[in-house]
């Protein structure tokens, strides 16, 4: 933690969350944790759909919830009552950023698009999520994660070449990039805005962020018609570049990028001759034995347990690491050292462990204050304190279903 005296970065920004599930929220959650005061407005009674995904904590919402959606006001709406659209607009009008991801048209069939918002506030910001964005043939169909993952090409590299494609890592990798691509366009547009003072709507395809990472996939395939195919643990290009199995039953991650990195490696066998011209001295000689070469490497790893592999790898200025599981990550002393995991003492939940913030700034440091809240935790101060509601006027609001 930090001195609270200390000024956010995003101090007196409001944003407006009626997002769900993960993309929206987890590019809310980027905002907040530098300051921003998030409003996430739930569907009365029921909340959002990462409240009840994955492991239920005691408190009867789920450990993503506390994680993905700390430092949260939580409010009720019901956006499909029109009564509950015109609160919105209220709101609207006093904040800096609004963030969606429901599919095209649902707001605009509420009366609550883009072109209604931008009118009740021109200085808004409009982040919109969806599955294959605003526009095209297909921006009426839903999606989610692991579909962005499919469809935007990650999916068919994952795995080996004579098996299905697999996962890549998590099916959630899409909703998190998407929501780091979401908070990154709404400090871009409000850094546009401080000079012409008009905000705009930022679109976002769920996909696009996976087709965006794919190194040099659409180039390579333009160029010569090149089809990358999964390639198991390897990666194109370059080799030794994978995992490889150890004495101790665990796994090293060693990256041989150039040349003088192999020879390095060759020096660390025991075997610099493997680096010498005649052999695997150059990338063109190792790419053409790749299994040979990565059967070698394997078969030295096999040869010593885990730890002193990877001093041997150090010490020879090899890049390398463990290929870790989550509870490995938890007694490493790097995660120690560098404070990556985040144990919150939450008073619904208990102590909960998250992972602590990104990036790391020197004078104005996030701060995670709190973990995701109770349904409605906010209701009073939101309505009450920004718009001057009643007490009386929440009861009402409340019998009608609309908070």
């Amino acid at each position: 933690m930090h001195d609270a005296k200390k000024l956010q970065p995003l101090d007196n920004i409001r944003v407006i969350d009626v997002s769900s599930f993960l993309s929206g929220p987890f590019c809310t959650t980027q905002l907040a944790e530098f300051g921003a005061e998030v409003l996430k407005i739930e569907l009365p009674k029921v909340g959002d759909a990462l409240r009840k995904f994955g492991t239920i904590a005691d408190c009867g919402d789920s450990l993503n919830w506390l994680s993905e959606c700390r430092n949260k006001k939580s409010i009720t709406l019901d956006l499909h009552k029109p009564e509950a659209c015109e609160i919105l607009k209220r709101l609207v009008a006093t904040a800096d950023v609004f963030v969606e991801n429901f599919q095209p048209g649902t707001l605009e069939n509420w009366g609550i698009g883009w072109d209604v918002l931008k009118e009740v506030n021109p200085r808004l910001i409009m982040v919109r999520i969806s599955g294959y964005g605003q526009t095209g043939p297909y921006s009426d169909r839903p999606s989610f994660g692991r579909i962005a993952n499919a469809f935007g090409g990650l999916s068919f590299l994952a795995g080996y070449p004579d098996r299905a494609p697999v996962t890549p890592g998590s099916a959630t990798i899409p909703d998190y990039l998407a929501g780091i691509y979401g908070a990154y366009g709404a400090l871009l547009a409000l850094q546009s805005r401080a000079r012409t003072g008009q905000g705009q709507m930022i679109d976002i395809g769920l996909y696009e962020p996976i087709f965006r990472i794919l190194d040099e996939l659409a180039p390579s395939y333009h160029r010569s018609g090149f089809v990358r195919q999964r390639m198991g643990p390897g990666a194109v290009n370059v080799v030794p570049h994978s995992h490889y199995p150890t004495k101790d039953g665990r796994w090293i991650a060693i990256a041989c990028t150039s040349d003088k990195i192999f020879a390095r490696l060759a020096e660390a066998m025991g075997e610099p001759e493997l680096a010498s011209s005649d052999s695997w001295g150059t990338i063109a000689a190792r790419e053409r034995d790749r299994g040979k070469v990565d059967a070698y490497v394997g078969a030295w790893t096999s040869q010593h347990d885990r730890a002193q592999l990877l001093h041997d790898c150090e010490r020879a200025q090899v890049p390398c690491g463990p290929v870790y599981a989550i509870d490995e990550i938890f007694e490493d002393p790097q995660y120690a050292a560098r404070g990556n995991i985040l144990k919150m003492l939450d008073e619904r939940a208990g102590e909960v462990a998250i992972p602590n913030l990104v990036p790391r700034l020197s004078a104005t440091p996030g701060e995670v204050k709190w973990l995701g809240p109770a349904l409605g935790a906010s209701n009073a101060e939101v309505y009450e304190g920004m718009l001057g509601m009643t007490s009386a006027d929440l009861k009402g609001l409340e019998a009608r279903g609309v908070i």
